[in-house]
């Protein structure tokens, strides 16, 4: 078990440097934004869309597959289990739907006509032998309940309601990624306090909270870490779970537990340790600039194609 190769969340991809490493931070923090934003209350073929656009764009920027195909997998296969788990979950709505009969069907008039005890199957013979006026379905499937199985039933809320969550996950999930994945943390940092400058003028320490996202970006990586190496030692020792039984299994987890922490608060003691040495009191009397921001021809490339994405959302993505 390798988390940093396997699945490099929060991991700054230093080689190859892709078209998508150059461009500014402020712009693909614009643009993770506006992947934020835009699935809202907008219908499933958008928010699908949303999403093949972001498979196709770690295509088109030539990321390495290494680095994204067990993390993507994952990532699917969690969004594919919430699908179907949604999909067959009830749609939310009391009212029982039947499909319309027409008014013309004897069997509904004599069934209106005659008293309680005559057979209630009649209408739906009649439905069998004349056709629907429309091809218009609101119950996709509706299996019954066998002895081991409970009944499925999809309707088109709930299929629409599988397809919002699935699609919301992994756009939230992977754009994010993709976003640390190709810039690093102090880029991050320098574009946020670049967009936050206009807030000083509130008095808000705007340099004591991009110095803390640094720190906290660089610290998923020691994070991950800790895990990978508390895992190795839990495994190298061959322990018997059955053995150990359900209480004593929840005792050692804890004691894990425990300890992650407190390697946690260990590494960032020694972080604070190393910053007061140096003499680093605050941010604004040890400023370093990391990167010169500048918008370049590709930014503006890509903050134009803002405007047809947002136009197209409008148009076509409809509002639900």
């Amino acid at each position: 078990m390798d988390l940093l190769r396997s699945l490099p969340i929060g991991s700054y991809l230093e080689q190859p440097v892709t078209w998508l490493h150059k461009i500014d931070p402020r712009v693909k923090l614009v643009w993770l934004m506006t992947f934020l934003i835009a699935p809202l209350l907008s219908h499933s073929f958008w928010r699908l869309s949303l999403a093949a656009s972001l498979i196709l764009l770690t295509i088109v920027a030539g990321i390495p597959l290494r680095v994204w195909r067990k993390q993507m997998g994952w990532l699917l296969l969690l969004c594919f289990f919430m699908f179907l788990l949604s999909s067959v979950a009830p749609d939310s709505l009391a009212a029982k739907h039947n499909p319309r009969m027409p008014q013309f069907c004897p069997d509904v008039i004599s069934q209106t006509s005659t008293p309680d005890n005559q057979s209630a199957e009649k209408p739906a013979e009649c439905q069998s032998q004349l056709p629907q006026p429309t091809e218009y379905r609101y119950v996709y499937l509706d299996r019954p309940k066998f002895a081991f199985l409970p009944r499925l039933v999809v309707t088109r809320r709930s299929l629409d309601v599988a397809v919002r969550i699935s699609t919301l996950i992994f756009t939230l999930i992977y754009s994010t990624s993709l976003y640390l994945l190709t810039t690093a943390p102090e880029e991050i940092t320098a574009g946020l306090e670049d967009l936050m400058s206009p807030l000083r003028r509130l008095n808000l320490p705007i340099s004591e909270i991009t110095l803390t996202l640094t720190l906290s970006l660089r610290f998923i990586p020691l994070v991950l870490e800790e895990v990978q190496n508390l895992y190795r030692s839990v495994r190298t020792r061959a322990i018997d779970w059955k053995k150990l039984g359900i209480k004593r299994s929840a005792q050692l987890w804890l004691i894990v537990s425990e300890k992650l922490l407190e390697n946690l608060l260990l590494r960032a003691e020694q972080i604070a340790v190393a910053m007061d040495v140096r003499g680093f009191t605050t941010p604004n009397e040890h400023r370093v600039q990391w990167h010169q921001l500048r918008l370049r021809w590709r930014d503006w490339l890509a903050l134009g194609v803002l405007i047809p994405f947002w136009c197209a959302r409008w148009l076509i993505g409809g509002m639900s």
